[in-house]
Parts: structure tokens; C-alpha cells; sequence
């Protein structure tokens, strides 16, 4: 009785059938009019290129215009695919034409190594932006990423993704008890980048949720989100890991020389970290809070957890390491109340009426619109100078993070208009020298007559 005919795998017919393709290529490479098929491919590629860049074009006319989250999505996707897509569409129109004068088989193999690439490019930037979008790292090692990704498809396609595999596993070492090779590195690395990927995924999931989150503080919510994303990695490194083969216990003796290394050469940096979260949960720093550390003022604009950006009132911007914001005073002017004192000094001449000096100037302070009403200026008589009476004006604003060069000037301008306009003097340091006894004019004797007396005047 004759035994039934089987039909042979799927992956094995592929295999089979990529194996002729590649044994008929090498056929054609012995044949001067594969220059043709060459030839075609390279003006197929050139033609994707033209297409490339007038799509870049295009897309980078309308990149300041207020578009919606879908649609830039779909510019940035179609600018990473419009390349091998567009070869491909070239590929086969120019295919038929060539296939009726010459072989075609290089053509044949350009199919589906250009599919396979728009589609991993495709597919990597629809990761990397689920991760975390243009802000996530995973952006700038995007075509990294893809280009590997496309050489493993492109080296199954071609059927010597075994071959490679096998001399990858050849090369072989030991850490303790773990014997490891080149290939189970490479399979871990793979494994952790997609743990990784599917935990900066929920991440982002979660981070948008505590940020939707209503009543909770902005620190919180920076300290939860970190906390979560830093979590989640470590326990997707935990979780790859063991999933190709390789044991977490055999890294221990490596991990604990690599923290001791790291505790001695990383301290200042693991310090700034623990300031940091430190500073994000007791909230004595917040952000658009005006503060001074030494002789750096400004506005806090970002926190992260190993520096803090004040940005100061001339637009420079300091990064202070959070270690010094832990350790040392920091004056934080709106930790809790807004409100500050401005103090404003003014000297008058001593003939003038000290009483309506004082109320002209807090007539002119009250007046300003950034001056609060309550607590309502007040004038003082500090003190009594070598040139006039010395005035303190003492008003109170809720808006220290404007600056206050702009309204001591605006005061001073207006008190200076009234003060002249009612003539109240403002006095300038004076100076009169006299010259007491005799001075000679000229070297000589007594019997040249009488000395004569210098007397100097009022000088500045």
C-alpha cells in the first residue's frame, strides 16, 4: 500500500523557495545584462529619494500650522514609510517591463525587503510613540532600532538567519555558573527592549491618568509618575531576563562589585536624586515659586529629579543641583504666602515739611496698581543724613516674580514730579572747604609783605 504524499511546511516551502531565488540571483551575477536589473533597482531607489524629499517638503510648509494629534501622527508616519513604499510601487511598474527582455529575480528579492522595511518602520514609530512619544529616548535611537529590526527580517527573507544564529551561539562564556553565548545576550537584550517598551506603554497610560488627576498636587504628581515609570522598567528587566534562560542570581556577585563602583563614583549624582524626590514631596519647592540660593534669584521652572532650572528676571537660566537646594538656605519668597514688603528710600533737604514729604509719597504709592491696598503703604522717617533727612516708604505687592526694578522706578519718577512740582528739594552731597592761617604765595621772608589768605567755596 503506497503511502500518502504529505505536503511540506509552510516556512519550508518558503525556505525552498527563497533558496532558488538566491541560487538564480547568483546565476544572473554571472551575466552582464544583470546590469539591467541593477540598473532599475538603483533608478527605482533614485525615483523613492525625489519622492522622499518632496514629501519632506510639503510636510515642513504646514509644520507651524495648529493641527490635531492624529494628523501629525499621520505626517510623521507617512515621512518614514514614503521612502521604501514608494521603491516598491517603482519596483513593481518597472518589473513587468524588464521581465520581458531579461530576468527579473534581483527585483524579486527588492519586493520584499522594501515591504518588510516600511512596514518595521511603520510599526517602530507606532511603539515609540505609545511609549512615550517625542520626548521618550526610544526617539533617538528610532532608526537604530528599525534598522535592526529589518536586518533579521531582511536575513530570514534570504534564509541565512540560521547560519547566523549558529555562529552567534559558537561564541560562548561563563559568569559563574551560567555558561552564556553571543546569541542568548543578543536574545535577552531584545527581550528587555520589549519588556521595557510595553512598560513605558502602560506607563504613559498611567502618567496621563494622574495627570488628569483633579485636586492633586503638581509635585505629586511629577513623584508618582516617576516613581511608576522607574518600577515598571525594573520589573520588566526582571521579568525578561529569565524568559531567555538567563539567571539573576549568577549577576549577583557582578551587580554587587558594579553598585560598590557605583556608590564611590556616583555618590554626588545618587545624592542629587534623593534630593530630588526628597524636594518633590514636601513641596518646600514649587514650581513658579521665586527663590534665592546664594546668589542665584529667579523663578523655579522645572523640577527634576537631579536638578532645578530658576530662571532668573534677565531670562538666564541657572540649573542648581538638588543637593544644594537640600543642604543649604533657600530664601523661597511665595512658599506660602505671596505677598512681599518693598522697601523704597528717599532724602529730602532739611528746610523742607518733612509730613507732607511723607504723605505725598504714600499718595504715590497707593496709587500704583501693583501695590496692594491692605497692608496700605506707610512712610518713616529713618533717619537724619549728612545732606538731608532720610525717608522709607514701606509698600507690600503680591507679585514678586514680575520684578520689582519696574515699579521702584515707577514710584521714584512720580514722587521726583511732585516733589517738584510742590518744590521739595531732593539734596546731593556738598562739600565747603575753607583754608585757616597763613599760606605763602611765594618763598620768602616776612619783610615781602603781608601773607595772603586762600579761602575755597562751596564744592561738589
Amino acid at each position: 500500500m503506497a503511502e500518502p504524499a504529505t505536503t511540506p511546511p509552510a516556512d519550508d516551502a518558503m525556505v525552498a523557495e527563497f533558496a532558488a531565488l538566491l541560487k538564480n540571483i547568483w546565476k544572473d551575477l554571472h551575466d552582464p545584462f544583470v546590469l539591467w536589473q541593477v540598473g532599475a533597482l538603483l533608478l527605482c531607489l533614485l525615483g523613492a529619494w525625489f519622492v522622499l524629499r518632496m514629501v519632506r517638503e510639503h510636510t515642513a510648509a504646514g509644520a507651524g500650522e495648529d493641527v490635531s494629534a492624529a494628523r501629525r501622527f499621520g505626517r510623521s508616519g507617512l515621512r518614514r514609510v514614503v521612502f521604501p513604499l514608494s521603491a516598491l510601487i517603482f519596483v513593481v511598474i518597472v518589473r513587468p517591463v524588464l521581465a520581458r527582455y531579461h530576468n527579473v529575480h534581483l527585483l524579486d528579492l527588492a519586493m520584499p525587503l522594501l515591504g518588510s522595511m516600511a512596514v518595521i518602520r511603520f510599526v517602530v514609530y507606532t511603539v515609540r510613540q505609545a511609549a512615550g512619544g517625542a520626548s521618550s529616548w526610544l526617539g533617538g535611537f528610532e532608526k537604530t532600532f528599525a534598522g535592526l529590526v529589518w536586518s533579521v527580517v531582511a536575513l530570514h527573507i534570504v534564509g541565512w538567519l540560521p547560519e547566523v544564529i549558529d555562529a552567534l551561539d559558537a561564541v560562548s562564556f561563563s559568569i559563574g555558573s551560567q555558561k552564556l553565548s553571543l546569541w542568548l545576550v543578543l536574545q535577552g537584550m531584545a527581550m528587555v527592549l520589549l519588556t521595557v517598551l510595553v512598560a513605558l506603554w502602560v506607563a504613559g497610560l498611567l502618567e496621563r491618568r494622574i495627570v488628569a488627576a483633579a485636586g492633586m498636587d503638581l509635585n505629586m504628581r511629577t513623584v508618582l509618575t516617576r516613581i511608576t515609570r522607574a518600577m515598571l522598567i525594573v520589573v520588566a528587566v526582571l521579568i525578561a531576563l529569565p524568559m531567555v534562560g538567563i539567571d539573576l542570581t549568577t549577576l549577583s556577585v557582578f551587580g554587587g562589585a558594579l553598585g560598590v563602583g557605583l556608590g564611590f563614583g556616583l555618590q554626588k549624582i545618587a545624592a542629587n536624586y534623593v534630593s530630588g524626590f526628597i524636594i518633590l514631596l514636601d513641596r518646600s519647592i514649587r514650581i513658579g515659586n521665586l527663590i534665592t540660593v546664594g546668589s542665584e534669584r529667579g523663578v523655579v521652572s522645572e523640577i527634576t529629579t537631579r536638578y532645578t532650572v530658576v530662571k532668573a528676571a534677565n531670562g538666564i537660566e541657572s540649573i542648581i543641583p538638588n543637593e544644594t537646594l537640600v543642604g543649604s538656605v533657600v530664601r523661597n519668597e511665595t512658599l506660602n504666602d505671596t505677598k512681599v514688603m518693598l522697601p523704597i528710600s528717599i532724602q529730602v533737604g532739611y528746610e523742607v515739611d518733612i509730613e507732607r514729604a511723607l504723605e505725598i509719597m504714600v499718595e504715590v504709592t497707593g496709587a500704583h496698581s501693583r501695590v496692594l491696598d491692605q497692608p496700605a503703604p506707610k512712610g518713616f522717617l529713618s533717619d537724619f543724613g549728612e545732606s538731608g533727612i532720610n525717608l522709607k516708604l514701606l509698600c507690600w505687592i503680591a507679585d514678586p516674580e514680575e520684578g520689582t526694578l519696574g515699579i521702584t522706578s515707577a514710584i521714584n519718577m512720580e514722587v521726583w514730579r511732585r516733589f517738584k512740582r510742590e518744590g521739595i528739594s531732593i539734596p546731593f552731597p556738598q562739600r565747603e572747604v575753607r583754608v585757616l592761617g597763613a599760606v605763602a604765595v611765594s618763598a620768602g621772608t616776612a619783610e615781602d609783605g603781608p601773607p595772603a589768605a586762600i579761602a575755597a567755596g562751596p564744592a561738589s
